[in-house]
């Protein structure tokens, strides 16, 4: 993936940044993005830089499509088109509450921030990856994502995600004659600072609600990432995987006695 040029959103910190320094270990030239870690974001270019690749750092929030609009221009004119992008950012309200008590702001936010904003942003790409006749568009949702099940308290979020794997199913079968491949990847509940620890770390831990019996990192997702992005990558497209480590959301596993 030597000079391909990787958009992650929401990669100043979490499972973009661990994302952003996977790539560039590959040999792409990386565009960050955040809204309000700046001094986070500035740091992350400086170690991306070190490792001999170009990176820019843009401050944008993609819930905005005038802000979406001014990201992929930056992109494009400091690093050249965009091959690869990765749509991490997204808003998540992790108070449990019934969709009555939320407030109209609050589903807005939550539906143009997961949902809208990103189909905005592959809109933005496409052009460009259907002139060079390559591209990897991938998505984030969250485990059992593609069931579409219900999930109390989670309702403006599941639905948001829910049609983002309509969206991503289809796209892939209408961008798949340009070389151009979309995916979606769904994370099991990586929290804190496990989501920029490596799997070899996640392993001296142990979590008693996932399955698996530890956490799940944030390698375990960009290697993930990387993998669908790899030009032998080209015939996997319009999948959902479950990076979860068995951990189901919705259902709480029931440990063996």
């Amino acid at each position: 993936m030597l000079g391909k040029v990787a958009l992650i959103t929401g990669s100043a910190k979490g499972l973009g940044k661990k994302t952003a320094l996977t790539l560039a270990a590959q040999g792409c030239n990386i565009a960050l993005n955040y809204v309000h870690s700046e001094s986070e974001a500035l740091s992350l270019r400086s170690e991306i830089e070190r490792m001999g690749v170009r990176c820019i750092a843009v401050q944008a929030d993609i819930s905005h499509g005038e802000q979406i609009e001014d990201l992929a221009r930056q992109v494009n004119e400091s690093l050249g088109t965009i091959d690869i992008l990765v749509n991490n950012a997204g808003p998540f309200i992790r108070e449990r509450k019934l969709f009555a008590e939320y407030s109209q702001g609050e589903i807005l936010e939550m539906i143009n921030g997961n949902l809208v904003g990103t189909m905005l942003l592959d809109h933005q790409v496409l052009q460009g990856m259907r002139e060079k006749s390559w591209g990897r568009i991938i998505h984030f949702g969250f485990g059992h994502a593609a069931e579409s099940r219900a999930w109390p308290h989670r309702a403006v979020y599941a639905a948001a995600k829910t049609g983002l794997v309509s969206f991503t199913k289809t796209l892939a079968v209408e961008e798949a004659p340009y070389g151009i491949t979309v995916n979606m990847v769904c994370p099991g509940d990586i929290r804190g600072r496990n989501k920029e620890i490596s799997i070899r770390e996640a392993r001296e831990k142990q979590d008693g609600e996932t399955p698996l019996g530890r956490p799940g990192s944030g390698e375990d997702i960009a290697r993930v990432i990387a993998f669908l992005c790899h030009p032998d990558s080209d015939f996997i497209t319009g999948n959902i995987m479950d990076i979860s480590g068995g951990l189901d959301p919705i259902r709480p596993w029931i440990k063996p006695m």
